[in-house]
Parts: structure tokens; sequence; C-alpha cells
């Protein structure tokens, strides 16, 4: 079977399911900042959390041929991160990025700013952290976009469960949905797994898999950050878990706290909380203190 004919297939039909979610859109008639011109059959990507993940799989989307394709919104909340990789996506695919400074979203919101930046059809990249990963995807299929995210989508069973629940509605709506699960997309290993299971091998009675890598690079140690090496600036500590509804609730304060502190000696820390049982065992305590010399 030809791999290029099968993706142009599938990219004819996925234009079709575009123009039927266009057309029974709930969000038909509301004003919408859409960037894109009329009668363009250009997909439109958002990418949301810009940082090396974030980059590639972006410059992955950048690189199919199988028709036109465009970024056009970026969300991250650090604006170095969004900076740098919109540099190097820019490098890369000049004729492919158009990311004005407006449509450049910082900030724990800036995911609805992007993804508000799309039409129905189009695709959102999400590669943040996974702790708010069912928050991003719930928004994106209320606005009928197409996904792909980043491995890994959940981080307890409670997300895990709602994220369960967010992929029927999105079967539900005709959308298509991408994981970053590395080998599942691998041609060379789906035929393996083929061959083991039609017996050429023969009855396997052990099995042993490697991961073969070179030197792991970019992954930072422990946090030696000590209390004496913070007086006379502002701590601000939050402890969340991804499933609890007012910890999410929460962030812009926390997030406003942040901002009126940075540049004037202000530091902010955030952690997450892993709880035993349900959401209802779930707990959060923020404070601030001030590091003084006799601290």
């Amino acid at each position: 079977m030809s791999y290029v004919a099968s993706n142009e297939t599938s990219r004819r039909e996925f234009l079709k399911t575009t123009s039927r979610a266009a057309a029974v859109s709930a969000l038909a008639g509301v004003a919408i900042p859409h960037v894109h011109a009329a009668e363009n059959n250009t997909i439109q990507v958002a990418l949301v959390g810009c940082g090396g993940r974030g980059t590639g799989a972006a410059a992955n989307a950048l690189s199919t041929k199988s028709g036109p394709i465009k970024l056009v919104a970026m969300g991250d909340v650090f604006e170095n991160r969004l900076a740098s990789s919109r540099r190097e996506l820019q490098r890369r695919f000049a004729d492919q990025v158009d990311v004005p400074q407006e449509r450049q979203f910082v900030g724990l919101d800036a995911y609805k700013k992007a993804l508000d930046c799309l039409k129905p059809g189009d695709i959102a990249i999400f590669a943040t952290p996974p702790g708010f990963r069912w928050v991003h995807f719930t928004r994106a299929i209320d606005k009928g976009l197409n996904v792909f995210m980043e491995k890994p989508v959940t981080v307890d069973g409670p997300t895990t469960r709602r994220m369960i629940q967010l992929a029927s509605q999105a079967e539900a709506k005709n959308l298509k949905v991408g994981v970053g699960l590395m080998v599942r997309h691998c041609r060379g290993r789906q035929q393996l797994k083929q061959r083991l299971e039609s017996g050429e091998i023969g009855e396997i009675i052990a099995m042993r898999a490697y991961r073969m890598a070179g030197p792991m690079v970019g992954f930072a140690g422990p946090n030696t950050t000590k209390l004496s090496d913070l007086r006379g600036r502002t701590v601000v500590i939050n402890f969340w878990a991804s499933s609890c509804a007012p910890c999410l609730a929460e962030m812009p304060a926390i997030e406003s706290v942040f901002r009126r502190l940075d540049g004037t000696g202000g530091i902010g820390g955030s952690a997450p909380v892993q709880t035993p049982g349900t959401v209802a065992g779930t707990v959060g305590v923020q404070g601030a203190i001030q590091i003084t010399e006799n601290t």
C-alpha cells in the first residue's frame, strides 16, 4: 500500500470533516478572531506549550507534505520559552509561521487566547505539563478543534477518567485526536508486532526489551536552592493537584501575585500534590513567606 496515497486520502476526508464541523459548529454566529482568508483550505495550527517537545511537535506538523499548513498562534506561561520557540520555527519554516505579537500569548489563560485564533477543524498542539491537559482538551472540543497532544496526558486516577470521558466527546463530534506515543506510530515496530503475533518465531516464553539511546541532555538535576539564598525575597508557595477544581480556579490569582512580585525580588514556586483516593482526598495549601536575615 502506498503511504503517500494513504495520506492524500486521509487529507481529503479530513477536509470534508472540517467543512461539516464548521457548518454545524455550536460557535456559529459567535465573533471569533479568525486569521484565515475566505475559501482558504490551509490548516491552521496553535501551539500551547512552547518548550522542546512543543517546538518539535510544531516542526513535525509544519513538515507535512500532504497539504498547506501554517502556525498562527502560540501560548506559554513563560515568555522566553515562547520567544525562543518562535525564533526557531521561524528560522526553519519562514513561509509557514505567521505569529505576530498580537497572537503570542503568555500566562495561564494563554491556551484560551491561542485556541480562539482557530476555526473549527483546525489543529491544536498541546505540549504543556500534563496537569492541565484535560482543561486544554475540554476547550479544544468545545471549539471543534482537532488535537495532537504529547504524552503523558494524565497524572492520576480522576483526570484519567476525565480524559476518557473527553475522548468519547471528541469521537462523538468526529474530531481527530493524536497522542505522541512514540513507538505506536513506528511502522517498523508495528510490523514487528504483527509478525510476532503471527507466530513467525514460535511460542514466546520470555522477552526482554531495552530502550537504546545516546546520552540524555537537557535534564536538570535537583534544585539545591537554600532558604539562606532567598533572604530579602518573597516566596510564594502553592501546592496543587490537577484534579482539584478550586486549585485551578485560584491559579489566575496566584499568577497575578507572581507578576506583581516579578522584578521586585519575588520568586514563585508551585508543586503538585499526589494524594491517594479520589478528588475528595485532594488537599491544597498555599502561602507566602518573607525570608529575613534571621530565618
